[in-house]
């Protein structure tokens, strides 16, 4: 048997125990089951691989053959995707858990946005303190899921990140281009080489394919594995279903999305009226000082584009 420890959002650990050959999933759902949590598929557990990098939990893929020990590793309990409008999170609960999200991610400066959108959101983010959080009123910072620093060939760094519209190129904290998934025609990788294959006649000014150049394989694959997720989980009906495994040889990746889409939480939520459950809101003292919450683009990832 496994015993791994999962980090809350509220800083709160606990041990949680599963079989040798479980997958990702089994301990997810566990996590998932001692918050008393329904919405569950906005969430995710993320850790740190061997090479450093922070990388998400497959629930496909047995937990030994992600993490090499898997006693000795500290699982982060984590919001994976945001939606473009708080409104549709139907539990308090779940509000409550992406409160604890932002006001972390800007207190450690993981959330690329002007120091204006970082003001507003930590006003909202104090109001919000030992009460209910206001449905709708606060919008989330661009939904980022994950980021990628880049530098272009004259040496300027710049941030890809992807949302639930697609990817987008940043300078810093401003936005300089966007690539909505209507506008890509496949996301790939190769070696550390992360590929943007455009639909044909999209501009005149920009190249078919856009290639970037990250600091290694395993996070150029991480992050095109977000992408894949993020496309999933925002344009997709329905769980897409897996390959039938190859008899002889396989080529590419057969990574996928595991769970409900963002429209079946919805279709569910209008269906089936949903109970809030009780939790305990608990009130811990903070590392750091809200009035000081900054973003920083500079934790990102490095990553070099090459034109």
């Amino acid at each position: 048997m496994l015993h791994l420890k999962v980090q809350f959002l509220d800083d709160s650990q606990k041990i949680f125990v599963v079989d040798q050959k479980s997958c990702g999933k089994a301990l997810f759902n566990l996590t998932c089951s001692h918050l008393n949590l329904a919405e569950k598929e906005y969430f995710g557990l993320e850790f740190q691989s061997q090479a450093g990098n922070q990388v998400w939990l497959e629930a496909l893929k047995p937990i030994t053959k992600q993490v090499k020990n898997p006693k000795e590793v500290l699982f982060k309990f984590m919001v994976k995707f945001f939606p473009v409008d708080p409104g549709h999170l139907r539990e308090e609960l779940t509000r409550y858990l992406f409160t604890l999200q932002i006001k972390k991610d800007l207190a450690l400066g993981r959330l690329p946005c002007s120091d204006k959108s970082a003001a507003l959101l930590v006003s909202h983010l104090l109001q919000c303190k030992g009460r209910r959080v206001p449905r709708g009123r606060c919008p989330f910072p661009g939904g980022f899921g994950c980021a990628a620093r880049a530098r272009p060939c004259k040496g300027t760094h710049i941030n890809l990140a992807v949302t639930h519209m697609g990817v987008l190129v940043l300078r810093g904290n401003t936005k300089i281009n966007t690539f909505n998934w209507s506008k890509i025609r496949k996301l790939s990788f190769k070696r550390k080489h992360f590929l943007i294959k455009l639909h044909a006649n999209i501009s005149a000014l920009c190249k078919d394919t856009l290639e970037f150049t990250m600091a290694s394989r395993d996070a150029c694959k991480a992050f095109w594995k977000t992408c894949v997720e993020y496309h999933a989980f925002f344009r997709l009906s329905e769980e897409p279903k897996s390959k039938p495994k190859a008899l002889l040889c396989s080529k590419g990746s057969s990574f996928r999305y595991s769970g409900r889409t963002q429209r079946q939480l919805l279709e569910h939520g209008r269906k089936a009226k949903m109970k809030s459950l009780p939790f305990e809101r608990k009130h811990y003292r903070s590392r750091y000082d809200e009035r000081q919450c900054r973003s920083s683009p500079d934790l990102l990832t490095d990553v070099s584009k090459q034109v």
